[in-house]
């Protein structure tokens, strides 16, 4: 491994490798450690506000920050967003240390749950006394790397629907041809939501100028039901993650949704796990300002921006919901996106870079003038 430290390892990539050894993976987060982060905010002079992963299908340990001899940090987080929290900070540090002041306060937030939704994170804070005193005008989030020479920037992003379908019918002996059985009216429902995912993966893929956040998706999840080998379950129950695209009738597609239960028979019903139903976009017209700054600095760093929908979610929609336009950028191009994924990682000369790029975009959205719709 190569050393924490060694001679010649820039002091940022030092405390990127710290920062991924936090074990804050879902469903038991350690976030009692991030008393780490803590102790730097206040060495850099700011403010704060308070209110394991398998290693088999991993090259190394994803919690070890692996430094390889190619310059690969090997870690959970490094993509999916470690890797933006140290930069923000790094940027800050930097600024700091050359005595810059601006118009505007940059707010730092690291704010818990966002991988399960948000909902005892970013959407409490949101409510809270204490971010509307921050009179937020804008948010920079998290984005995806791209394998490409360009980088992606993420103005808007899918609604997230977990939906359980629970279907009930006549149970009986696994030796008999029971009729009107929970599992077959399940298997009319599936059957409509997948020839509905097959249809939606051709437009993407008949269609180049398409990304995967311009469609919805839906994947199958979870099977729930059955009591024992040979007897015909009374009920049983699927579970479906759709991304809604953000120009879907929302209103049109549950009722979609509820006629497929309604075509399979009686006894079949949906209930929504998650569901969120009030998409926004940030505009990334020309004439916008706060589009205007940021690609601006993009464009003096000669960084090819592609605009899109983010496939997933993020807390950027409760930022959004509030009307504070947000862009969800990492700075991560020439990178696989692997997020999630075994052997996360990236190279410590695109981490060093996105130091670089957020050193330029911070002071030029801190400078932005007062706007009408501020505050």
């Amino acid at each position: 491994m190569a050393s924490e430290g060694r001679e010649g390892e820039h002091p940022s990539v030092t405390l990127f490798r710290r920062y991924l050894r936090i074990r804050t993976v879902q469903p038991e987060p350690d976030y009692g450690e991030n008393a780490a982060q803590n102790r730097l905010m206040t060495k850099l002079g700011l403010g704060t506000l308070f209110s394991s992963l398998p290693k088999e299908h991993w090259s190394h340990d994803p919690f070890e920050a692996f430094k390889d001899a190619e310059g690969y940090i090997y870690a959970r987080g490094t993509q999916d967003m470690k890797c933006v929290s140290i930069q923000y900070l790094e940027a800050v540090r930097r600024l700091k240390a050359e005595g810059h002041h601006f118009p505007r306060t940059i707010h730092l937030t690291f704010v818990p749950d966002e991988e399960v939704g948000g909902h005892q994170g970013m959407a409490l804070f949101v409510e809270r006394p204490e971010f509307q005193a921050l009179r937020a005008g804008f948010a920079l989030d998290e984005g995806l790397a791209n394998p490409s020479d360009a980088f992606t920037v993420f103005y808007s992003e899918r609604s997230t629907w977990w939906v359980r379908v629970l279907s009930t019918g006549k149970p009986g002996h696994g030796s008999r041809f029971v009729e009107d059985t929970a599992v077959e009216k399940l298997h009319k429902v599936m059957s409509s939501i997948l020839a509905f995912r097959e249809k939606e993966r051709q437009r993407l893929q008949s269609n180049p100028h398409l990304k995967a956040g311009a469609v919805t998706s839906v994947n199958l999840t979870k099977l729930e039901g059955g009591v024992a080998y040979n007897v015909v379950p009374a009920t049983i129950s699927a579970i479906f993650d759709f991304r809604v695209a953000p120009d879907v009738d929302l209103k049109a597609f549950e009722e979609q949704l509820q006629g497929w239960c309604r075509a399979a028979g009686e006894g079949v019903t949906l209930e929504f796990l998650q569901k969120w139903t009030e998409p926004r976009v940030t505009s990334i017209d020309d004439s916008d300002p706060w589009w205007a700054a940021f690609s601006g600095v993009c464009k003096d760093m000669n960084l090819s921006l592609e605009p899109e929908i983010f496939p997933a979610a993020t807390d950027s929609r409760y930022l959004r919901v509030m009307g504070i336009p947000a862009l969800g950028f990492s700075p991560m191009n020439r990178t696989p996106v692997l997020l999630h994924d075994h052997d996360e990682r990236l190279h410590e000369a695109v981490f060093l870079r996105g130091v670089d790029i957020y050193t330029r975009l911070l002071p030029a959205l801190a400078s932005m003038p007062a706007l009408p719709s501020d505050g």
